[in-house]
């Protein structure tokens, strides 16, 4: 299974750690932003930054969104949205979820959320039967 995730940089620890124990259950990462963060970025820098994840989004059957994100996390969600991507959108509290917090976009039939620690998001990622995701 090839996926990608999108979070905010003060996830990063959160995405490797997903990445790692994904990739020790067989799964591909299509493309790691973690690695390239720059404190200095260029104009240049943002536009291959933002190639290389729009066509990891692409190319990733699973899209795993972990929550909090930020605005470009929920461009990445946008994109996943409108290639029909199946996704994960995690949260360590039912609290992202909840009424105040929520984006509308989250209640769309393809977006599957997970709830609980790191451990947990990642078991039911993995048990889940991706063939009969609705």
């Amino acid at each position: 299974m090839k996926f990608y995730i999108g979070s905010g940089f003060k996830n990063c620890e959160l995405v490797n750690y997903y990445s790692k124990v994904l990739q020790e259950n067989g799964w591909e990462h299509t493309y790691n932003w973690t690695k390239n963060i720059s404190n200095n970025p260029t104009v240049e820098d943002l536009i291959k930054y933002s190639k290389l994840e729009q066509n990891a989004i692409i190319d990733a059957d699973v899209i795993i969104i972990l929550l909090p994100a930020g605005r470009g996390t929920h461009i990445e969600l946008g994109m996943a949205l409108a290639l029909n991507k199946k996704i994960f959108l995690c949260s360590a509290s039912e609290d992202e979820f909840s009424i105040e917090n929520t984006v509308n976009f989250y209640q769309l039939p393809q977006i599957k959320k997970v709830v609980g620690d790191a451990d947990d998001n990642i078991k039911q990622i993995i048990n889940m039967e991706i063939e009969n995701f609705s």
